[in-house]
């Protein structure tokens, strides 16, 4: 295996990239589940340690280390992240000719034709199943409007209707985070992000800004860092329901800025549904 494809690999392990950020401690542990129990990181640098590990292994070793990579058992059996990691491992092997694929849960080594994984490739941006938001024990009614706009917000990318697919977008973000409010009251509004009025008392709900409900739902750890920060890109983007806005903005959103909206709203509906399921 090429050099640079190990240098990535070692990356892949150490969570240089998503999905998995592994710490000394649990590099040692990876390793381990690999079936080589007797590596133990020596507390040098993770990626360097980890890379001398890979050249020293032969073959039928480096196979054991691709497919505990591609184990779902290694994602703790999370659908998305064992996805996540499989597209990535997949692209670090596909100048080898080498791809991990799932036989039910188990994970097989197989050829593939050597390709470059660039940007002229066609990118499945197809949406993962919507969260069942009829079990989140929502507000009355409220799971059934989540359910119908993420199909509608589908049903507008399918169509080639970028604007208003966006708008739809940004919609469904403002719901599904206003649903989290609603479910939480208390700690939303202990929040110190939360929107007050001037006589210092914490607004309604109904009051309520989208940029206020991304704020308050980062703080409160209901999304990550990064969701956070796309949320309010794509609200720029909500805010084109206003025609004017979309006149001074100067904005025609396209393919590509549908694409990205729909990443950052399924994103959000991860992290919002495992927190409402307790996870």
């Amino acid at each position: 295996m090429d050099d640079q494809t190990l240098e990535m690999l070692a990356g892949f392990i150490c969570g240089d990239y998503e999905p998995v950020y592994r710490t000394g401690p649990q590099i040692t542990q990876f390793f381990a589940r690999a079936g080589f129990d007797w590596l133990v990181h020596d507390g040098s640098t993770r990626k360097t340690w980890t890379l001398e590990v890979l050249r020293h292994m032969d073959a039928a070793q480096l196979q054991s280390v691709l497919l505990r990579l591609g184990d779902p058992h290694e994602y703790h059996a999370d659908r998305e992240l064992t996805a996540q990691a499989l597209n990535r491992l997949n692209e670090i092997l596909a100048l080898e000719g080498l791809q991990v694929v799932l036989d039910g849960v188990t994970p097989r080594l197989v050829e593939s034709t050597a390709q470059l994984v660039g940007h002229e490739e066609q990118l499945d941006l197809a949406p993962l199943p919507p969260p069942d938001f009829l079990t989140l024990d929502l507000e009355p009614g409220l799971g059934v409007v989540l359910a119908s706009r993420w199909t509608e917000a589908q049903q507008c990318v399918n169509a080639g209707a970028h604007t208003m697919g966006t708008i739809a977008m940004g919609s469904l973000l403002e719901g599904m985070l206003l649903a989290a409010v609603l479910r939480y009251p208390a700690d939303a509004n202990k929040a110190d992000s939360a929107p007050r009025s001037a006589d210092g008392k914490v607004k309604r709900f109904s009051d309520w800004s989208l940029s206020e409900m991304i704020n308050v739902a980062h703080e409160l750890r209901w999304i990550d860092l990064d969701v956070k920060k796309f949320s309010h890109s794509l609200r720029d983007f909500r805010n084109l329901i206003h025609p004017y806005q979309q006149l001074t903005d100067g904005v025609s959103p396209d393919a590509d800025t549908c694409s990205i909206s729909w990443l950052v709203v399924q994103a959000a509906a991860n992290d919002l549904a495992k927190w409402l399921q307790g996870a």
